[in-house]
Order: C-alpha cells, then sequence, then structure tokens
C-alpha cells in the first residue's frame, strides 16, 4: 500500500472542479481512496475519517491531496490523473467566465474585486466553503458585479444581508445554493445544452429549472436566461427577495416573451405576494410552484409551449426489455436531484400515503439520521446535510449505487425509482456506473427470493456532453424503463405499485 499526502500552498481552485477532480483520481486503477480539497476545516474532517494523517500548518487556501494506493505504480497513474485535471482547470475549461488571456498580465488577482478590475466582468460566481461565501459575494457586488453564489451551507441572515445590498445597488444575487443558471447563453454551474429561445425561467431550484428548460428544448422551445436565486429564497425569512428582482429584469428582456416561476414547495404567503407582483408586469408569467394540488413540472412545460403556440407530444421514454409485473411492495426513492425528489413525492404520496424522507413534504414524514424506514422512502442525497465534505450525487454516485444494492436483498421486492441528471458539471458518463449496477441489483433480488424494478427520471437535453440517447439506451437496457419527464417517472412507478395502492385504498 502506498500512501501520498500533499499540500500545495496557496492553489486555489473551486469546490466543483475539484469535486471532479478528486472523483477522477479516486476512480483511477489501483487506487482504493483520494481526496482532492482546498484543506477547510471540513474537508480536515474528511481526511481523518478516510483513515490519512493530517499535515500541519494548512489553511482553507491551500490545495490538499491525499491517495491511498495499491503500489507505487498505482500512485503515479493516480498523480498523472491528477495533473492532467488541473492542466484543463488552469487552461479555463469549463461552462464560461473570464478565460485567464482576458486578464491583464501580472500576478493573479487575489480577490474578486482586484480580478473586476482587470476583466469586463458583469457576473461573479462564488463557489467557495459555505462559510467563506459571504465575505466573497459582498466583495463581488461592491466590485459592481451581479453574483452567482454556488456554495451552501450559508447562513440565512447573511443570504438576507447579501440580496438587500444587491438591490440596493441594481445587483443580481442568484443564491446562495445556487446550482443552475443561464446567462445570455452561458451554463454556469449544473446546466443543460439546451437551445436559445423566447422563455425565461427564475428558478428557486436547480433541478426543477434542469427538468424545465430540458423538456421545452425537447418540444423546440429554447430559453432566454435561466436565472436561479437558491433554494430559500421563497421562504418567508427570505421573502422572495431575488425572485422579485429577476423578474423586473426578464420583464424588461426584449428576448423574452414568457417568464416561468419554478420552485420547490414555497412558503405560501411569499408566493401570493410573488403572484401578486407578477399579474403588474407586461411579460407574462406561469408558476410551476411544486405542492400538492399544484400542476407538476411536465405539466408546466406543456403549458409554455401552449402559451407561445408550439407543439407539444408527450416526452419521450425508453421502455424496459422485460415488463416488470412482481408483487412489488414497496417505494424506493433514490435522489440526486431535490426538487425531482419533492415532485415524485407529491405524485406519490397522493396515492400511497406517507412517504418517508430526509426533505419531508410533512414534518412527520421525517426521516431518522440512519435514512431508514420500513414503509415507502424517498431520499434525497443531494441534501446539504448529505454532501459536506463530499462530491454532490450528480458527480458522485457511489453513495445511491450502494443504497440500491442494499435494497435489492431487503424484506419486500421494491420499486426503485432514480434520476440521472446529465449536463455540464454532472458525471461525464453516469449510465457507465449506474447500469451495471442496475444489472447487480436485479441479480441481488432474485438470489434473495425476491424481484426488483428499476425507473429512470433522465433529466437532460439532446446535446447534452453525456450523449442523451445513449445513456436512455444504456440504462434501458440494464432493465429499466426510461422516462425524459420526471413526472411520468414516478406515475410509472406507481403503476408498478398497483397492488399495494389497493391495499392502502382498501
Amino acid at each position: 500500500m502506498t500512501v501520498i499526502v500533499e499540500v500545495r500552498r496557496g492553489a486555489y481552485h473551486d469546490s466543483v472542479s475539484l469535486m471532479q477532480a478528486s472523483r477522477a483520481v479516486a476512480a483511477a486503477d489501483g487506487v482504493d481512496a483520494a481526496l482532492v480539497a482546498m484543506a477547510t476545516e471540513l474537508n480536515l474532517e474528511l481526511l481523518d475519517g478516510m483513515g490519512f494523517d493530517r499535515p500541519d500548518d494548512v489553511g482553507p487556501n491551500d490545495l490538499l491531496v491525499a491517495v491511498r494506493a495499491s503500489d507505487e505504480d498505482a500512485a503515479a497513474r493516480a498523480h498523472q490523473v491528477l495533473e492532467n485535471a488541473l492542466t484543463e482547470l488552469g487552461a479555463g475549461h469549463g461552462s464560461g467566465g473570464a478565460a485567464a488571456g482576458d486578464l491583464a498580465s501580472g500576478p493573479a488577482p487575489r480577490t474578486v474585486s482586484a480580478a473586476a478590475r482587470q476583466a469586463p466582468a458583469t457576473l461573479a460566481l462564488v463557489s467557495v466553503p459555505g462559510p467563506h461565501a459571504y465575505v466573497e459575494a459582498m466583495d463581488a457586488l461592491e466590485a459592481g458585479l451581479s453574483v452567482m453564489v454556488f456554495s451552501d451551507n450559508v447562513l440565512v441572515e447573511q443570504e438576507v444581508a447579501l440580496k438587500d445590498e444587491g438591490r440596493r445597488r441594481d445587483l443580481l444575487v442568484m443564491g446562495p445554493d445556487c446550482g443552475t443558471a443561464i446567462v445570455g447563453g452561458v451554463g454556469l454551474g449544473f446546466s443543460n445544452a439546451v437551445r436559445p429561445g423566447p422563455v425565461g425561467v427564475i428558478a428557486a431550484s436547480g433541478t426543477g429549472a434542469q427538468q424545465l428548460s430540458c423538456l421545452l428544448d425537447a418540444a423546440g422551445v429554447g430559453v432566454s436566461h435561466v436565472l436561479g436565486v437558491g433554494g430559500r429564497d421563497l421562504s418567508a425569512a427570505v421573502g422572495g427577495r431575488s425572485t422579485m428582482q429577476a423578474l423586473d429584469l426578464l420583464d424588461g428582456d426584449p428576448a423574452t416573451e414568457l417568464i416561468v416561476l419554478v420552485s420547490k414547495p414555497p412558503e405560501k404567503t411569499v408566493a401570493d405576494e410573488v403572484r401578486g407582483y407578477a399579474a403588474t408586469l407586461r411579460t407574462p408569467v406561469q408558476f410551476a410552484l411544486l405542492g400538492r394540488g399544484q400542476p407538476d413540472l411536465t405539466a408546466a412545460a406543456q403549458g409554455a409551449v401552449s402559451a407561445l403556440n408550439g407543439s407539444w407530444d408527450e416526452p419521450r421514454w425508453w421502455p424496459a426489455p422485460q415488463q416488470r409485473s412482481g408483487d412489488y411492495r414497496v417505494l424506493r426513492g433514490l435522489f440526486a436531484g431535490g426538487t425531482l425528489c419533492d415532485e415524485a413525492m407529491v405524485i406519490a404520496a397522493e396515492v400511497l400515503g406517507p412517504v418517508m424522507s430526509n426533505i419531508p413534504l410533512e414534518p412527520e414524514w421525517a426521516l431518522g439520521d440512519d435514512l431508514r424506514a420500513s414503509g415507502h422512502l424517498m431520499i434525497d442525497f443531494g441534501d446539504d446535510r448529505l454532501t459536506q465534505g463530499r462530491p454532490h450525487p450528480m458527480i458522485d454516485q457511489s453513495q445511491r449505487i450502494e443504497r440500491m444494492l442494499e435494497e435489492a436483498t431487503g424484506s419486500r421486492s421494491p420499486v426503485v425509482l432514480l434520476d440521472v441528471v446529465l449536463g455540464h458539471g454532472a458525471h461525464a458518463d453516469p449510465a457507465a456506473e449506474l447500469a451495471p449496477a442496475l444489472t447487480e441489483a436485479h441479480r441481488l433480488a432474485v438470489e434473495s427470493g425476491r424481484e426488483l424494478a428499476a425507473v429512470v427520471s433522465l433529466c437532460g437535453a439532446a446535446d447534452d456532453p453525456q450523449g442523451l440517447e445513449r445513456q436512455a439506451m444504456a440504462l434501458a437496457a440494464a432493465g429499466a424503463s426510461v422516462h425524459l419527464s420526471n413526472a411520468a417517472a414516478a406515475r410509472k412507478a406507481l403503476e408498478l405499485l398497483a397492488d399495494e395502492a389497493k391495499v392502502r385504498d382498501e
């Protein structure tokens, strides 16, 4: 066994890029464990938990590299994978933003405001550990930049302060915990390769924005902008501050003919205030605010297409090669996207009753820390509490795969409902990992004298780098029913659980 722990002083990279680099190193042949991250206290604690020795005298501006490999050759291969990944980061590969050549020659800027003085930017992307995000975002605002705060685990009081400062300066604050945006055709964070068009999307939800924009793209309708506002923006504490600003911006944009507002279940009083304000705008606004009695995201996409006099066909799906018809008794939703999980829970609860979750629809439906329940459950593996110190499940599928294999040998035959999110920033080839895991889960279930059915919600656009068609066909070939509509995937899962639903009704 060869163990390497290396510190690179002052070598800063954003957290999304390092998640991808860390995952690439961990996947190298012969590597048992790997961590590539900034040396924050949280990441140092993660290093301890992985069994590495903590280096002395390191700080959050230092890059930490830890690798445990089978031998020196494997460690050398891992080192080369890391260097290749960091070289790509240094070359400016990514979703957008100013390239290195746009900055004046001389020392690299060490603050957002210093960089703003050297490049003709209007928007800053902040992707640092949550405790440091407020300072960096405020620095961006003071430099005259609107800001997208990708970072999560930011205090709600700091979010309110940032958004109030942004409004005072007539600048937009997207986030915190804003995972997705498309501004002027440039994708930021987790975004899909969707066509330009007349729909402006405002989203208090990352995967909700991705699902909506991908469904519009499949219907031949593009987006002008996707402005993420952070998952808490329509909460009582934040009060829709960025949503109101985003409405004003899109209302004044000549390329936007229709605005669609998508959100996780919002605070009712805030939603009512936003509806009232939207009614005063020149540009029509449609709402996709998830919750009981509200339209799902697929219905919202259909409504937008119809409003623009477009043609709507039901989203594509790929049936499993073998129709499953077992005695399925329990639903297990294993999600990477919180909004997709919310939408599926709303649909399922109408038929099945209580669905336990770590992001529950009702307080009494909350899962404990062990994320276990005897009845129906759905887990959002992308929740802040499950991503501290580890890559987001749209990048690293290992947690979900482990749980799916565990469910295959459980006491009741499950229907497993999964989302797979494509696009920039996400896993480069999720089906390459997930399809073999699906095959293995079916095998384990049969060996245990049970059955397992898998349904996949595939959120992606035709031009996404992973190849939408290739991903869908690989997952279907592994035994899953695959749906571009998350709502349709949830209803397919309920169809397979029809006997269990009848038991409840009786």
